[in-house]
């Protein structure tokens, strides 16, 4: 999933010019345990995605599964630390409304690219 979201965001930087850093491209924790304030932002770091412009969340569990819920993303605890997920990149508008999601690893996301620069355009 994070291969796929940089790649969006550099057919997104590719394509949007000066807009692009209007962009945010968010992150949400399904291990809030885990995943504290510290150990996100060495992930961020570590994988060159700690610029303005990459957020990464975590909550508590109950509105982290809610979150999952209202987004249609399943997941499940396999071991202490590993989690099966979905795979669902969802683009908002400005309004914070959903507009599109697109499913899958390593597919095209052409679909989310240009969903993502309409939405830039508004």
């Amino acid at each position: 999933l994070i291969k796929d979201m940089r790649e969006i965001r550099k057919r997104v930087d590719e394509q949007a010019g000066d807009k692009r850093k209007q962009m945010k491209y968010l992150l949400v924790s399904i291990d809030p345990e885990t995943d504290t304030p510290e150990h996100l932002k060495a992930f961020a770091k570590e994988r060159q995605m700690d610029d303005e412009q990459w957020l990464f969340l975590r909550s508590n569990e109950e509105q982290t599964r809610e979150f999952a819920a209202v987004l249609a993303v399943n997941y499940k605890q396999i071991s202490p630390l590993d989690f099966s997920h979905s795979n669902i990149i969802s683009v908002f508008n400005k309004k914070g409304e959903l507009v599109s999601q697109q499913e899958g690893l390593g597919i095209d996301y052409n679909k989310t690219v240009e969903e993502t620069l309409k939405q830039l355009a508004n």
